[in-house]
């Protein structure tokens, strides 16, 4: 019988999870190792030569042991200190890096979101610093406005996020419904979604999206909603599916995508978050959008997220 290896963490072979809660507890299970983390993957590969700014050269740091909450590395040649956390969501936060680290984790383990109150109760810190946390984290750390625009082909549709209709039944707002927020998303099959809260479902709002974020000669597929109407005169290749003729696919023509897209968005706020704010729902369609666009990719969501803290 071969002997078994303990440090390695077992895990079933049918589980899809890439990295699990005893991988964070061993790579960082404590706040200097976080702290070494950030020091290494910002500014010191071999943890002890980096750049200095005031030496103008690469130069031996050291890191001494000071009364402040944050340390810093010295240089050894003019006393320079660099701090890890400056510029970067961590920078004043009197909170420990291991609980933002964790934080960062809960975050990108689960598919529906983690609500600010279920950080608190896993953190044990007050709700307000959950929320703070968990606000900056969606905002600063998984807007994806800068990307690549998308290509190929490529769906579109908007929806409405908010209240019921007093009415109960489907569609788009009317003036009683105040608390409904419009968003409008796009997707390339197999590939990104983007999604953003808009002002209305206009022409004038929604075709300037497509233009910034889809590269022209791709193909677009929406529904009959007027606004697409002028897309093919936009530079696109563009059908549509008639959802008001109960039509929902037809040959490679539907909206499936970027409606399943909505439906993940909708069931958990829903399920998780219960009510959004108009304010501050971009940065939930944020956390939402980050999550579906790295679903396939080899290294763990946390991991990315980590790098993207750092700037890599």
């Amino acid at each position: 019988m071969p002997p078994v290896n303990r440090n390695k963490p077992i895990r079933a072979e049918s589980s899809e999870s890439r990295y699990t809660l005893v991988d964070f507890m061993r790579e960082f299970p404590d706040d200097a190792t976080c702290l070494e983390w950030l020091w290494r993957n910002r500014y010191s590969p071999d943890g002890v030569h980096a750049d200095c700014p005031k030496c103008e050269t690469n130069r031996p740091f050291k890191r001494y042991q000071t009364a402040q909450r944050r340390q810093s590395w010295t240089c050894t040649a003019c006393g320079y200190h660099i701090h890890p956390t400056a510029g970067t969501v961590f920078h004043k936060s009197s909170t420990s890096l291991h609980l933002w680290f964790y934080a960062m984790y809960l975050m990108t383990s689960t598919r529906c979101g983690i609500s600010a109150k279920q950080i608190e109760r896993e953190l044990g810190v007050t709700y307000k610093t959950a929320w703070r946390m968990a606000n900056l984290i969606r905002h600063e750390l998984m807007n994806e406005d800068g990307d690549a625009p998308l290509e190929g082909i490529v769906e579109a549709d908007e929806t409405y996020i908010g209240g019921k209709r007093r009415d109960g039944r489907a569609g788009r707002p009317g003036p009683d419904e105040p608390n409904k927020v419009a968003v409008f998303g796009i997707v390339e099959r197999q590939g990104r979604v983007i999604a953003r809260r808009v002002a209305d479902a206009r022409t004038a709002t929604l075709l300037p999206i497509i233009r910034e974020r889809v590269l022209p000669r791709s193909t677009v597929y929406t529904d009959e909603w007027r606004p697409y109407r002028n897309l093919g005169k936009s530079g696109y290749f563009h059908d549509r599916i008639h959802h008001a003729e109960k039509v929902y696919v037809s040959g490679d023509v539907h909206t499936n995508t970027i409606e399943g897209f909505w439906s993940l968005v909708k069931r958990g706020i829903g399920g998780v978050y219960h009510v959004v704010s108009a304010k501050h729902l971009q940065g939930y369609l944020n956390e939402y959008a980050w999550r579906y666009n790295r679903r396939n990719d080899g290294r763990a969501q946390f991991q990315t997220l980590l790098l993207r803290a750092v700037g890599s």
